[in-house]
């Protein structure tokens, strides 16, 4: 704290100082006036800069030897390509001819696409954070040549930047010991451990129902009670969170739960969040009433809330959350899908260089669209002359149920939806020729992961056909170009590791796929990459798996994920996929793996549960048995995706069709030649039947 506090003093006083002589702002850089040495990267939030004064580098040997070889400070700014506040410092500031020369002159500049080292961004965002200052995107950290960071932030205006940089630079040179003394005191401070600094070495605690009641009580304090979500702007999705709602209401029984979880999902999918002429979900909204999102599309975010709108639909057969599952897929395929089967990682915010404007619409343009229907759209999009948002904009938002709306303008329900979907049609064809939002057109394996996971899920939700054929060519995607001899590469066509993320999350799609389609290779490649990464990533010592392969560079700390964020911490997906595989290859040392792990973070999840959500659901779980379902014979598939329509979070379901080397089918066959379904738990199973219905007893009586 010492150490922070003479840093920042050091750097405010002559940050004070250097005010007094700063020149006025230039003229923004014409293009390609100048080209640095990110020319030939391959990110394109890094191509972006590539035309910028400010001598960029990308992270490297070639960057980090020439600080240590001039003794010059390093400048580290992070961000991605989707950034709306990155693009504005970049135009205000890093376009700018004289604050380029000033950055020029007096640092190493290295630019880093956070979505391409995770592990980067992760250590300095700590870094930040433990100097008291502001996290978040664009993420500026000052370093010294062996990359120890001793001041950071996030946006700076281009005349607080420009006299920043002065002031960090002039206590580099007259202040450096002390810089350097405090830059040590930070770096020990995120390379300490992550068991020790949140006691996790003290040992772990047993959790009951009650437990999980207080941690819901704790959170229910938090809800909105008119607009769903937690009581805050802005508002972010969570999946994770309403998931472990529907777990908890699924294993204690408590409506109240369920009711606030599905409120919620409903206002999320009413509300501008959500994309209603294209399908799609925006990555938040900047108000507390999901209405008007900050407009980038995230390919994490669609994924996971593919499944959680199908666990919704599962459990309650409602016919907007279809529709919203459905839409969603179509947006996948249309905007984001690559020729191989991949998909894109994001979306931008801005187009033309104004936040959201391929997204709004004026009064006069939906009038002019819905002809004959505008009375009836601009009721049900909430449009007005004035603009919804900004002055003379609106963004689509619905703010009654169709039903409602219905009754109140005497219509049909069914005439009222094929009139908002004709007006829909009309709206996306004349979208289409706007100049369209950048696209971030990485291919990241654990965002493919995410997806994957989330269209098998729609389709066992749903049985539409959009989810199966979108699936299967995620998932060929992911084993011919991602998974190679070595291991899983994180990003399509480099060479980059995977991280534990990308582990985590692909592992764990892999087994949904399994549960989706029963192609047993996927399940094997599944165990396979578990066995990997339990080789290089996992800490016998701590019980938790590092974020980065012992094979992979060599930083100033090695982290654990640990607390469940928008997405969910990777040693909690693990921790789940370990469960799995576990029950699915009879496996005890997985099991007891994922057991530690999961008992270690108990005493977390009572304290902090809306931090560690997921690590809460799969606890919680732990309270019952699991369910081992196993089907074989002629029409195992089929009667196994029947099963798949209820919603039960705590099972597992196999299906063999022509014979299975897969332990748990050994001595189950098919009785009285037809399909047999065997429910098991705890490695004793019930009575083998013939019948769903009876299985699906079975499968609710866990005594």
């Amino acid at each position: 704290m010492k150490a922070h506090i003479y840093s920042s003093l050091v750097i405010s006083l002559l940050f004070i100082k250097c005010t007094q002589n700063m020149t006025q702002q230039e003229e923004t850089t014409q293009e390609y006036e100048f080209t640095n040495h990110l020319i030939n990267s391959t990110s394109p939030y890094l191509l972006q800069h590539a035309h910028n004064p400010v001598d960029w580098y990308p992270w490297g040997p070639e960057a980090l030897n020439k600080a240590q070889e001039e003794n010059k400070p390093i400048l580290l700014s992070i961000g991605y390509s989707s950034c709306h506040w990155c693009h504005v410092m970049a135009h205000e500031s890093f376009e700018n001819k004289e604050i380029a020369r000033l950055m020029n002159e007096r640092f190493i500049n290295i630019k880093l696409d956070r979505e391409e080292r995770p592990d980067l961004d992760n250590i300095y965002m700590d870094a930040v954070q433990a100097m008291g200052l502001r996290g978040g995107w664009p993420l500026n950290v000052f370093l010294t040549p062996d990359q120890k960071p001793f001041y950071g932030g996030t946006y700076f205006p281009p005349d607080q930047w420009k006299k920043l940089i002065v002031s960090v630079s002039d206590a580099y040179v007259h202040k450096y010991d002390q810089l350097y003394e405090s830059a040590s005191q930070f770096a020990a401070n995120i390379d300490q451990s992550e068991a020790e600094k949140y006691g996790l070495t003290e040992g772990g605690v047993t959790l009951t129902l009650s437990d999980f009641d207080s941690t819901y009580t704790s959170l229910k304090d938090k809800f909105d009670p008119k607009w769903g979500g937690m009581n805050r702007s802005p508002k972010f999705p969570m999946p994770a969170l309403w998931n472990f709602l529907l777990t908890y209401s699924h294993i204690s029984g408590q409506s109240k739960a369920e009711e606030h979880c599905l409120f919620t999902l409903d206002k999320i999918a009413a509300g501008g969040i959500y994309d209603h002429v294209g399908g799609g979900f925006s990555r938040y909204s900047v108000d507390g009433e999901w209405h008007v999102p900050h407009f980038e599309k995230m390919l994490y975010d669609n994924g996971q809330l593919l499944s959680l709108y199908a666990n919704a639909y599962k459990l309650t057969g409602k016919s907007e959350y279809k529709q919203v599952l459905i839409g969603t897929a179509q947006w996948l395929e249309r905007e984001m899908l690559d020729s191989n089967g991949g998909f894109y990682s994001a979306l931008d915010a801005d187009s033309e260089g104004e936040e959201g404007k391929f997204y709004v619409w004026t009064f006069d343009e939906v009038k002019e669209m819905a002809g004959d229907d505008f009375s009836i759209i601009a009721e049900y999009y909430n449009v007005t002359k004035e603009g919804n948002w900004e002055e003379g904009k609106n963004v689509l938002r619905k703010l009654e149920e169709d039903k409602v709306l219905a009754a109140e303008l005497n219509l049909d329900l069914t005439n009222l939806r094929q009139t908002v979907d004709r007006f829909n049609q009309k709206a996306l064809k004349a979208r289409s020729g706007r100049i369209r939002p950048g696209l971030d057109n990485k291919l990241i394996a654990g965002w493919n992961g995410l997806a994957l996971s989330g269209l098998c899920q729609s389709y066992q939700a749903t049985g539409d056909n959009i989810f199966a054929k979108l699936a299967t060519g995620n998932a060929a995607f992911i084993r011919n170009h991602l998974v190679t001899k070595d291991g899983l590469v994180r990003i399509y066509g480099l060479d980059t590791r995977g991280y534990l993320e990308d582990y985590a999350a692909v592992i764990q799609a892999f087994i949904t796929y399994y549960e989706t389609f029963f192609d047993e290779t996927y399940l094997n490649l599944a165990q396979t990459m578990t066995n990997q990464v339990i080789s290089e990533f996992y800490d016998h010592k701590e019980n938790l798996f590092y974020y980065t392969s012992n094979q992979a560079e060599s930083l100033i700390a090695r982290k654990k994920e640990i607390f469940d964020n928008v997405i969910p911490a990777s040693n909690s997906i693990m921790a789940e996929n370990l469960q799995k595989l576990g029950l699915m290859y009879d496996d005890e040392s997985y099991k007891k793996m994922s057991f530690t792990m999961v008992y270690q973070l108990n005493k977390l999840i009572r304290q902090e549960p809306e931090y560690l959500s997921n690590w809460a659901s799969i606890s919680l779980l732990r309270l019952k048995p699991t369910a081992e379902v196993l089907l074989v014979g002629e029409q195992a598939q089929e009667q196994a995706l029947q099963i798949h329509k209820a919603y039960l979070p705590n099972k597992i379901l196999m299906a063999s069709t022509n014979g299975s080397t897969l332990p748990l089918f050994e001595y189950k066959t098919a009785m009285n030649n037809e399909t047999t379904i065997y429910v098991c738990f705890d490695k004793v199973c019930k009575r083998p039947v013939n019948n769903i219905d009876t299985a699906m007893a079975e499968i609710h009586d866990r005594k």
